[in-house]
């Protein structure tokens, strides 16, 4: 059963956005985990992915513009987009910062809230897969909240951490700017998924 009018091009176009934003948080994960110099070789893969979404986003917004039925609102489909190119934008920047900081080691807490991301960003993909077919794509929404939620709470708990033990007053301020895009970057995950939930609400 299709659950939005047939327009394969706009649904293509959504997932292509969606596997290079996944595709860009495993790499971020990898890299991260094995260390400063490992993902500042791995960096420039997660610039060429976020060079490849921006081109589908400025894609969808000609279509946009000459299109005269869409699947949904185009006020819905600028949104999703919108919002899907925040999650690349914020991978890509967390990635900039930890290599051109020269965090190293970089701390735990940053290795599991991308470990987390990657969960996150895969979610979103699967969520924006299921839009065209499914109207049940909820658990996916229910699930990004949840990540989000679990990385927020860390990012906190990682920032009390770092005023209270890192005695390099330079050091903290780097960190705490790695830790604020990576809650910005999970904080857009969660936009996805609220504009996800009102397509569906709209068109159920």
């Amino acid at each position: 059963m299709r659950f939005l009018p047939k327009e394969e091009k706009f649904f293509a176009q959504f997932n292509s956005q969606t596997r290079a934003i996944a595709q860009a948080a495993v790499v971020l994960a990898e890299g991260v985990s094995q260390g400063n110099s490992q993902l500042k070789l791995m960096a420039p893969r997660i610039e060429q992915l976020e060079e490849e979404a921006d081109e589908v986003l400025h894609e969808v917004f000609t279509r946009l513009n000459q299109t005269f039925i869409t699947p949904f609102d185009p006020e819905d489909i600028h949104s999703l987009c919108s919002h899907l190119d925040d999650v690349m934008d914020g991978l890509e920047d967390v990635a900039h910062r930890i290599v051109s900081y020269r965090i190293d080691p970089i701390p735990q807490p940053v290795k599991e809230i991308c470990r987390l991301l990657q969960e996150c960003s895969a979610e979103v993909s699967k969520a924006v897969e299921a839009l065209e077919n499914m109207p049940n794509i909820h658990r996916h929404c229910i699930e990004i909240n949840r990540l989000e939620g679990q990385i927020d709470t860390l990012v906190r708990q990682a920032i009390v951490d770092l005023f209270d033990n890192e005695p390099n007053s330079v050091q903290v301020i780097k960190l705490k700017e790695i830790y604020d895009y990576l809650e910005s970057t999970a904080d857009a995950c969660e936009d996805v998924a609220d504009v996800l939930q009102g397509i569906v609400v709209k068109n159920s």
